[in-house]
């Protein structure tokens, strides 16, 4: 498929310029020289440099199909407008046959406007997309790629996660597992879906047995007790709320009003952090 850079480069600057810096949850006070977003600000949002995305407006670049999709989170297009910006790069636009990671306006507005909750973001294979200011001062930031699946970390970290309770680790699993089991049906030609659920059958043998057991069941609510480094223990009611029109996982974390956990939340609101909790 042929690229058509300049009418990119168009679309970019009519797009960056369209979205409001509030959409982000970025300050929205004081003069600004545009209209919509800096470009620095996409820039920070994409995970790319600025420079980039100046040689992208100027049409002197050609952006892979994972930058056109970070481009699409920034910029929340909606699934229209994302599948004509991968054209106008030269590839296809993901196909039906693959798990989808695109993040609507509406999810991304979510996130914004609930900052006072811990939110992340995830595709249907448990791989992490994005996650608000609240999250990543409870979890630290989290890597790209397969170290940012659940799924794998779950079962191949000697240190799973930051789960205290053995108990509750173990049904953590047996819920990523049955959920997992329903998207491999849902998208069987998805090579890193594929290749994940492989390579978890061949080094994990916890995996591999609840695997065959054929459970399938979606992922919905659970209870995490959280060792945080800074503030201690937190007890937190996790709940999964998918996104049906791109099969996103919206997981939740809330403590009951003016409680010990609550109250350590919002200390984290306050002073962030960025070491992953253990």
């Amino acid at each position: 498929m042929t690229s058509q850079p300049h009418e990119f480069a168009q679309l970019l600057h009519a797009w960056r310029d369209r979205v409001q810096p509030g959409d982000l949850g970025l300050p929205t006070g004081g003069p600004r020289r545009v209209p919509g977003l800096r470009r620095e600000e996409l820039a920070a949002f994409s995970n790319l440099s600025v420079d980039y995305i100046v040689r992208l407006e100027q049409g002197r670049a050609e952006p892979s199909a994972s930058t056109v999709a970070a481009l699409g989170r920034a910029l929340q297009l909606s699934s229209a407008e994302l599948s004509h910006l991968y054209r106008l790069a030269g590839h296809l636009p993901p196909s039906d046959l693959v798990v989808p990671s695109h993040i609507s306006p509406g999810v991304q507005r979510l996130l914004t406007r609930l900052a006072d909750t811990p939110i992340a973001v995830y595709d249907a294979a448990w791989t992490l997309l994005t996650g608000n200011e609240l999250w990543t001062a409870v979890f630290g930031h989290t890597p790209a790629g397969r170290q940012g699946n659940v799924a794998w970390t779950a079962f191949t970290r000697s240190n799973p996660a930051i789960l205290v309770e053995q108990e509750e680790l173990e049904r953590f699993q047996q819920a990523l597992v049955a959920d997992l089991r329903i998207t491999r049906g849902r998208y069987p030609h998805d090579p890193f879906l594929q290749q994940l659920v492989t390579d978890l059958t061949d080094t994990s043998t916890l995996f591999a047995t609840l695997w065959d057991q054929g459970t399938a069941k979606p992922f919905t609510a659970e209870r995490k007790t959280i060792h945080h480094p800074t503030v201690g223990q937190l007890h937190l009611d996790c709940d999964v709320l998918t996104a049906a029109d791109n099969d996103l996982r919206i997981v939740a974390y809330t403590a009951p009003p003016a409680s010990d956990t609550a109250n350590k939340l919002q200390l984290l609101a306050v002073v962030g952090h960025t070491t992953p909790a253990r």
